[in-house]
Protein backbone atom coordinates (compact mmCIF):
# COMPACT_ATOMS: atom_id res chain seq x y z
CA UNK A 1 0.00 0.00 0.00
CA UNK A 2 1.27 3.65 -0.91
CA UNK A 3 0.34 6.62 0.97
CA UNK A 4 -1.90 7.76 -1.87
CA UNK A 5 -3.69 4.57 -1.03
CA UNK A 6 -3.53 4.96 2.88
CA UNK A 7 -5.45 8.09 2.85
CA UNK A 8 -7.39 7.71 -0.14
CA UNK A 9 -5.73 10.33 -2.51
CA UNK A 10 -6.03 9.87 -6.48
CA UNK A 11 -2.60 11.84 -7.20
CA UNK A 12 0.41 13.02 -5.05
CA UNK A 13 -0.90 16.21 -4.30
CA UNK A 14 2.57 17.95 -3.44
CA UNK A 15 4.56 16.55 -6.14
CA UNK A 16 7.06 19.65 -7.07
CA UNK A 17 6.82 18.24 -11.10
CA UNK A 18 4.77 20.99 -13.44
CA UNK A 19 0.92 20.18 -13.39
CA UNK A 20 -1.40 22.52 -14.50
CA UNK A 21 -4.13 20.89 -12.56
CA UNK A 22 -2.38 21.83 -9.35
CA UNK A 23 -2.59 26.00 -10.58
CA UNK A 24 -3.03 27.82 -7.34
CA UNK A 25 -4.47 30.76 -8.37
CA UNK A 26 -3.11 33.22 -5.29
CA UNK A 27 -3.96 36.75 -5.45
CA UNK A 28 -0.60 37.88 -6.30
CA UNK A 29 -0.53 35.34 -8.82
CA UNK A 30 -3.73 36.69 -10.36
CA UNK A 31 -2.06 40.22 -10.31
CA UNK A 32 1.04 39.03 -11.84
CA UNK A 33 -1.44 37.55 -14.80
CA UNK A 34 -3.56 40.49 -15.04
CA UNK A 35 -0.01 42.70 -14.84
CA UNK A 36 1.37 40.43 -17.94
CA UNK A 37 -1.37 40.10 -20.08
CA UNK A 38 -1.95 44.26 -19.62
CA UNK A 39 1.57 44.41 -21.42
CA UNK A 40 1.23 41.96 -24.26
CA UNK A 41 -2.39 43.59 -25.53
CA UNK A 42 -0.79 46.77 -24.92
CA UNK A 43 2.13 45.91 -26.73
CA UNK A 44 4.50 46.97 -24.52
CA UNK A 45 6.96 44.84 -25.31
CA UNK A 46 9.08 44.42 -22.59
CA UNK A 47 7.71 43.13 -19.26
CA UNK A 48 9.37 41.48 -16.49
CA UNK A 49 8.24 39.25 -13.62
CA UNK A 50 11.24 38.74 -10.69
CA UNK A 51 10.74 36.08 -7.89
CA UNK A 52 13.04 34.34 -5.24
CA UNK A 53 13.62 30.63 -5.52
CA UNK A 54 10.78 28.27 -5.57
CA UNK A 55 8.15 31.21 -5.42
CA UNK A 56 6.01 30.02 -8.63
CA UNK A 57 7.48 32.17 -12.01
CA UNK A 58 7.80 28.79 -14.01
CA UNK A 59 4.50 27.57 -13.32
CA UNK A 60 3.12 31.28 -13.81
CA UNK A 61 5.06 31.22 -17.69
CA UNK A 62 3.03 27.87 -18.06
CA UNK A 63 0.47 28.82 -16.85
CA UNK A 64 0.53 32.21 -19.13
CA UNK A 65 1.25 30.32 -22.20
CA UNK A 66 -1.76 27.76 -21.77
CA UNK A 67 -3.89 31.19 -21.60
CA UNK A 68 -2.64 32.99 -25.00
CA UNK A 69 -5.34 31.40 -27.40
CA UNK A 70 -3.57 30.56 -31.17
CA UNK A 71 -6.02 32.73 -32.98
CA UNK A 72 -4.91 35.85 -30.80
CA UNK A 73 -1.32 35.04 -30.44
CA UNK A 74 1.71 33.22 -31.98
CA UNK A 75 3.21 32.48 -28.14
CA UNK A 76 6.70 30.45 -27.17
CA UNK A 77 8.11 29.94 -23.71
CA UNK A 78 11.85 29.42 -23.64
CA UNK A 79 13.34 27.84 -21.03
CA UNK A 80 17.53 29.29 -20.00
CA UNK A 81 18.69 26.50 -18.74
CA UNK A 82 22.54 27.35 -18.66
CA UNK A 83 24.59 30.89 -18.94
CA UNK A 84 26.75 30.08 -21.72
CA UNK A 85 23.74 31.05 -24.60
CA UNK A 86 25.12 32.80 -27.41
CA UNK A 87 23.60 35.73 -29.71
CA UNK A 88 23.07 33.33 -32.42
CA UNK A 89 21.33 30.75 -30.43
CA UNK A 90 18.50 32.89 -28.81
CA UNK A 91 18.04 34.54 -31.94
CA UNK A 92 17.44 31.25 -33.95
CA UNK A 93 15.45 29.88 -30.99
CA UNK A 94 13.00 32.51 -30.99
CA UNK A 95 12.65 32.85 -34.86
CA UNK A 96 12.17 29.18 -35.18
CA UNK A 97 9.54 29.29 -32.19
CA UNK A 98 7.49 32.00 -33.53
CA UNK A 99 7.45 29.84 -36.83
CA UNK A 100 10.61 30.73 -39.18
CA UNK A 101 10.95 27.90 -41.27
CA UNK A 102 14.64 26.92 -42.69
CA UNK A 103 16.51 30.07 -40.83
CA UNK A 104 19.03 31.86 -42.14
CA UNK A 105 22.35 30.90 -41.17
CA UNK A 106 24.06 34.86 -41.46
CA UNK A 107 22.00 37.17 -38.33
CA UNK A 108 21.27 39.65 -41.08
CA UNK A 109 19.13 37.15 -43.07
CA UNK A 110 17.60 35.54 -39.63
CA UNK A 111 16.63 38.98 -38.98
CA UNK A 112 15.15 40.20 -42.23
CA UNK A 113 12.81 36.51 -42.37
CA UNK A 114 11.94 37.25 -38.28
CA UNK A 115 10.62 40.73 -39.77
CA UNK A 116 9.16 39.31 -42.16
CA UNK A 117 7.79 36.35 -40.05
CA UNK A 118 5.99 39.33 -37.52
CA UNK A 119 4.55 40.84 -40.19
CA UNK A 120 2.53 37.94 -41.17
CA UNK A 121 1.49 37.16 -37.60
CA UNK A 122 0.28 41.17 -37.51
CA UNK A 123 -1.63 40.61 -40.47
CA UNK A 124 -3.38 38.07 -38.86
CA UNK A 125 -4.61 40.40 -36.28
CA UNK A 126 -2.39 38.50 -33.97
CA UNK A 127 0.12 39.48 -31.41
CA UNK A 128 3.71 37.90 -31.21
CA UNK A 129 4.67 37.22 -27.93
CA UNK A 130 7.81 34.99 -26.07
CA UNK A 131 8.58 34.05 -23.01
CA UNK A 132 11.46 33.76 -21.30
CA UNK A 133 11.95 31.97 -18.22
CA UNK A 134 15.38 31.43 -16.37
CA UNK A 135 16.25 34.91 -17.94
CA UNK A 136 19.03 35.50 -15.02
CA UNK A 137 21.01 33.00 -16.95
CA UNK A 138 21.37 36.19 -20.04
CA UNK A 139 24.58 37.43 -18.26
CA UNK A 140 25.95 39.44 -20.92
CA UNK A 141 25.83 42.76 -22.28
CA UNK A 142 25.71 41.18 -26.20
CA UNK A 143 22.22 39.22 -25.27
CA UNK A 144 20.91 42.42 -23.43
CA UNK A 145 21.61 44.34 -26.22
CA UNK A 146 20.25 41.63 -28.58
CA UNK A 147 17.03 41.66 -26.85
CA UNK A 148 16.66 45.85 -27.35
CA UNK A 149 17.15 44.88 -31.46
CA UNK A 150 14.32 42.48 -30.87
CA UNK A 151 12.32 45.55 -29.43
CA UNK A 152 13.24 47.43 -32.07
CA UNK A 153 11.06 45.14 -34.46
CA UNK A 154 8.13 47.30 -35.10
CA UNK A 155 6.20 49.36 -37.43
CA UNK A 156 4.59 53.26 -37.67
CA UNK A 157 2.91 53.41 -34.15
CA UNK A 158 3.43 49.39 -33.39
CA UNK A 159 5.48 46.78 -31.89
CA UNK A 160 5.36 43.80 -33.20
CA UNK A 161 7.07 41.65 -30.32
CA UNK A 162 6.38 41.22 -26.79
CA UNK A 163 9.26 38.84 -24.52
CA UNK A 164 8.13 38.54 -20.84
CA UNK A 165 11.31 37.75 -18.89
CA UNK A 166 10.78 35.63 -16.10
CA UNK A 167 13.55 35.18 -13.18
CA UNK A 168 15.12 35.55 -10.01
CA UNK A 169 16.38 38.72 -8.81
CA UNK A 170 19.42 38.69 -10.38
CA UNK A 171 17.82 38.92 -13.43
CA UNK A 172 17.75 42.71 -12.45
CA UNK A 173 21.12 43.12 -12.50
CA UNK A 174 21.31 41.19 -17.06
CA UNK A 175 18.56 44.07 -17.58
CA UNK A 176 21.58 47.00 -16.04
CA UNK A 177 23.95 45.62 -18.69
CA UNK A 178 22.31 47.68 -21.08
CA UNK A 179 20.71 50.62 -19.77
CA UNK A 180 18.69 51.43 -22.61
CA UNK A 181 16.86 47.89 -22.22
CA UNK A 182 16.61 48.57 -18.77
CA UNK A 183 14.47 51.73 -19.57
CA UNK A 184 12.37 49.98 -21.69
CA UNK A 185 10.57 47.70 -19.24
CA UNK A 186 7.18 49.12 -19.15
CA UNK A 187 6.08 46.32 -16.51
CA UNK A 188 7.56 44.75 -13.37
CA UNK A 189 5.56 42.81 -11.53
CA UNK A 190 7.34 40.90 -7.94
CA UNK A 191 6.29 37.34 -6.78
CA UNK A 192 6.51 37.17 -2.48
CA UNK A 193 6.63 34.34 -0.77
CA UNK A 194 3.09 33.39 0.54
CA UNK A 195 1.56 34.19 3.94
CA UNK A 196 0.55 31.61 6.24
CA UNK A 197 -2.89 32.06 5.54
CA UNK A 198 -2.03 31.50 1.90
CA UNK A 199 0.32 28.60 2.29
CA UNK A 200 -3.27 27.30 4.48
CA UNK A 201 -5.23 27.60 1.49
CA UNK A 202 -2.51 26.55 -0.94
CA UNK A 203 -2.46 23.04 0.48
CA UNK A 204 -6.04 22.76 1.09
CA UNK A 205 -6.72 23.31 -2.97
CA UNK A 206 -3.57 20.70 -4.07
CA UNK A 207 -5.38 18.11 -1.27
CA UNK A 208 -8.94 18.92 -3.46
CA UNK A 209 -7.84 18.61 -6.22
CA UNK A 210 -5.66 15.18 -5.52
CA UNK A 211 -9.17 14.33 -4.26
CA UNK A 212 -8.58 13.85 -0.64
CA UNK A 213 -11.84 12.81 1.51
CA UNK A 214 -10.54 15.65 3.94
CA UNK A 215 -8.05 17.75 5.32
CA UNK A 216 -4.80 15.11 6.15
CA UNK A 217 -2.93 18.19 8.00
CA UNK A 218 -3.98 19.41 11.57
CA UNK A 219 -4.79 23.02 12.17
CA UNK A 220 -1.93 23.65 14.46
CA UNK A 221 0.48 22.18 11.61
CA UNK A 222 -0.07 24.93 8.83
CA UNK A 223 1.95 27.69 11.05
CA UNK A 224 4.15 25.57 11.27
CA UNK A 225 5.03 24.20 7.69
CA UNK A 226 4.87 28.05 6.56
CA UNK A 227 7.69 29.27 8.97
CA UNK A 228 10.19 26.01 8.29
CA UNK A 229 9.25 26.58 4.17
CA UNK A 230 9.61 30.59 4.54
CA UNK A 231 6.15 30.46 2.75
CA UNK A 232 8.05 29.23 -0.49
CA UNK A 233 5.70 26.60 -2.42
CA UNK A 234 8.58 24.46 -3.62
CA UNK A 235 9.45 23.73 0.11
CA UNK A 236 5.97 23.99 1.01
CA UNK A 237 5.69 21.04 -1.16
CA UNK A 238 8.08 19.18 -0.01
CA UNK A 239 7.60 19.73 3.25
CA UNK A 240 3.64 18.09 2.79
CA UNK A 241 5.19 15.34 0.51
CA UNK A 242 7.60 13.90 3.33
CA UNK A 243 4.54 14.68 5.85
CA UNK A 244 2.53 12.71 4.43
CA UNK A 245 4.80 9.96 3.57
CA UNK A 246 5.89 9.63 7.65
CA UNK A 247 2.30 9.97 8.62
CA UNK A 248 1.80 6.64 6.28
CA UNK A 249 4.65 4.52 7.54
CA UNK A 250 3.71 5.44 11.06
CA UNK A 251 0.14 4.26 10.47
CA UNK A 252 -1.54 7.92 10.81
CA UNK A 253 -4.95 8.93 9.82
CA UNK A 254 -3.35 12.79 9.71
CA UNK A 255 -0.54 14.49 9.64
CA UNK A 256 0.02 16.26 13.44
CA UNK A 257 2.87 18.85 15.05
CA UNK A 258 5.18 15.60 15.65
CA UNK A 259 5.70 14.54 12.54
CA UNK A 260 5.95 17.86 10.59
CA UNK A 261 8.85 18.53 12.91
CA UNK A 262 10.40 15.24 12.39
CA UNK A 263 10.47 15.81 8.74
CA UNK A 264 11.69 19.00 8.84
CA UNK A 265 14.29 17.82 11.05
CA UNK A 266 15.45 15.66 8.54
CA UNK A 267 15.38 18.25 5.80
CA UNK A 268 17.42 20.25 7.58
CA UNK A 269 15.20 22.79 8.16
CA UNK A 270 14.32 22.55 11.68
CA UNK A 271 18.13 23.70 12.43
CA UNK A 272 18.26 26.35 9.44
CA UNK A 273 14.74 27.87 11.34
CA UNK A 274 16.70 28.42 14.31
CA UNK A 275 20.03 29.62 12.69
CA UNK A 276 19.11 31.62 10.11
CA UNK A 277 18.93 35.01 11.54
CA UNK A 278 19.94 36.58 14.99
CA UNK A 279 18.59 35.69 18.48
CA UNK A 280 16.19 38.28 18.28
CA UNK A 281 14.78 37.42 15.19
CA UNK A 282 14.41 33.66 15.92
CA UNK A 283 12.68 34.81 19.23
CA UNK A 284 10.28 37.18 16.83
CA UNK A 285 9.29 33.87 14.60
CA UNK A 286 8.64 31.49 17.48
CA UNK A 287 6.56 33.76 19.13
CA UNK A 288 4.73 34.66 16.01
CA UNK A 289 4.04 30.71 15.71
CA UNK A 290 3.18 30.32 19.44
CA UNK A 291 0.63 33.00 18.69
CA UNK A 292 -0.69 31.51 15.44
CA UNK A 293 -0.68 27.98 17.00
CA UNK A 294 -2.94 29.99 20.06
CA UNK A 295 -5.29 31.82 17.86
CA UNK A 296 -6.17 28.60 16.03
CA UNK A 297 -6.78 26.58 19.19
CA UNK A 298 -9.50 29.01 19.87
CA UNK A 299 -11.45 28.86 16.76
Amino acid sequence: MSYLEHFGLEREPFSNAPDARFYFNSEQHSQALLRLMYAIDSNKGLAVLVGGVGTGKTTLARRMLESLPEEKYESSLLVMVHSGITQEWILTRIAMQLGVTSPAEDRLGLLRQLYDRLLEIEGEGRRAVVLIDEAQMLESRELMEEFRGLLNLEIPGKKLLNIIFFGLPEVEDCLRLDEPLAQRVAVKYHLKSMTVETTAAYIKHRLQVARAPRMLFAEETIPEIYAFAGGVPRLINTICDNCLFESYLRKFDRVDSQVVRSVAGDLGLLQQQLTGGSDQQVDAELDEIESMLDRLEQK
